[in-house]
């Protein structure tokens, strides 16, 4: 079994993971009615308009939910137990899961939260911590 997780990275969503390789995370917003948007697509998931562009995101959000994770059921995550996986809601709307670093018993609904990228293996992936916590 592979021990590493990479993401498929296609046309579609190619900007958004370049765009993590240069410190910053991105999201889409449709041209026609304003909607922003994740996981990257080739439409609005709002009104299915082709014509959108992408912007990015300030890097502050909020937890929506979590869950923490004490037994690893991937290889890849056998050295980090306990973690969480987040709903993150972003300043501008787009939620994407992710994970809070830090301790998991300081999570709550609602906590402001800090963008952070880190590098894991060839990929940089955007994880956040509680706002004030070096975010």
């Amino acid at each position: 079994m592979d021990n590493e997780l990479v993401p498929d990275i296609n046309d579609c969503n190619r900007p958004y993971w370049e765009s993590l390789a240069h410190g910053s995370l991105t999201f889409q917003t449709c041209a026609r009615c304003g909607h922003n948007w994740l996981p990257p697509s080739r439409c609005c998931p709002g009104c299915l308009s082709t014509s959108w562009s992408w912007s990015k995101a300030a890097g502050r959000g909020k937890i929506i939910s979590w869950v923490v994770y004490h037994v690893a059921y991937h290889p890849a995550f056998k050295d980090r137990l306990p973690y969480n996986v987040a709903l993150i809601e972003l300043q501008e709307g787009p939620r994407l899961i992710s994970n809070v670093l830090g301790d998991c018993a300081l999570l709550s609904g609602n906590a402001e939260v800090d963008l952070v990228i880190e590098t894991q293996g060839d990929v940089h992936v955007p994880r956040f911590v509680l706002a004030g916590n070096g975010g």
